[in-house]
């Protein structure tokens, strides 16, 4: 056994991922060979050290952005390609199973806890839980946000102030209502968040825009104005949120944020047309002053001098 084999495979015996016979070989070879002792004594003592520190929970927005950049990147992703692999080279997939005892074990614990859960779905209902969402023929469908798997189309009714939403549970279903019914909100904020489809985000935010004076929808939007990956849901949040900039400190903040931050020159233009009745703000003042001095957009580092100068000069 090569010592260069060895180290290429420290990290994955600190870890236990590697298969029986190899950890054996490895620790013979390290029992002898004092460089690659001491390899592993500094892999294992770095390990001992991460480990000392509890890792923090992810927060809830982070959960949230992660699933939606990871819906967004499987809408843009060749569908076959992963069960290709898997019909034509399957010995491929099994050999990363055999090396990855970790990974052949979440198999199987979710193998058995995917049993467990169908078996309590169909018989271990009792007591005070919930019932399942029955589905009616007036498509009047109860739903949470926990049991959605996405949102399939949001349709507006011409002339009148009511919304049809196709939304998938454990099959397709579809409710229809005012903008004042609760659930409808509900839908509309979970595809606001949460949807893959970015052409159903845009028809949300469209919709939810029509009620930004709630402080639920109104944090929606600041949401998808700040996580969003379509520029377009972001120019129709940010839009929505107009209205709000001198009112809302939090908004306002979440502007400014876009000014500065977004990738998308259409966003940022629009950002900074938002400010402008509230560019004698402190900290709106502060933001045209980095602009004017070093933005890397022309046209916005013109705009923020111009208005700097409109404002009268600090005492």
């Amino acid at each position: 056994m090569k010592c260069e084999w060895v180290k290429q495979n420290i990290v994955l015996h600190v870890y236990g991922e590697l298969p029986d016979d190899a950890r054996y070989e490895l620790e013979q070879h390290v029992a002898r060979c004092a460089d690659c002792a001491a390899e592993l004594k500094a892999e294992q003592d770095f390990h001992a050290l991460l480990s000392q520190d509890r890792v923090s929970d992810p927060t809830p927005n982070l959960l949230t952005s992660s699933r939606m950049h990871l819906q967004e990147a499987l809408e843009t992703t060749q569908q076959g390609s992963v069960w290709t692999r898997l019909a034509f080279d399957p010995a491929n997939w099994l050999r990363q199973v055999r090396f990855s005892p970790a990974l052949a074990s979440a198999i199987l614990i979710l193998g058995f806890a995917g049993g467990i859960g169908t078996t309590y779905e169909i018989y271990g209902r009792g007591g005070k839980t919930e019932p399942l969402p029955i589905v009616t023929n007036t498509g009047t469908t109860a739903a949470s946000a926990a049991a959605i798997a996405g949102i399939d189309s949001i349709t507006p009714i011409p002339g009148t102030d009511q919304v049809t939403i196709k939304y998938n549970t454990l099959a397709t279903q579809e409710k229809q209502g005012s903008l004042n019914d609760q659930q409808i909100q509900q839908l509309l904020l979970y595809a606001a968040r949460n949807n893959y489809n970015s052409g159903v985000r845009v028809d949300s935010v469209d919709l939810l825009a029509k009620r930004s004076s709630d402080l639920q929808v109104r944090d929606a939007l600041i949401y998808a104005l700040q996580n969003d990956t379509n520029p377009g849901v972001r120019l129709k949040s940010l839009d929505a949120l107009g209205n709000y900039v001198k009112s809302d400190t939090n908004v306002r903040d979440a502007v400014l944020r876009a000014l500065v931050n977004d990738d998308n020159s259409g966003v940022r233009i629009e950002a900074l047309r938002l400010i402008e009745p509230v560019k004698a703000d402190g900290s709106v003042r502060g933001v045209l002053m980095a602009l004017a001095a070093k933005d890397q957009s022309t046209y916005i580092k013109s705009q923020a001098r111009t208005m700097l100068a409109q404002l009268p000069e600090i005492d």
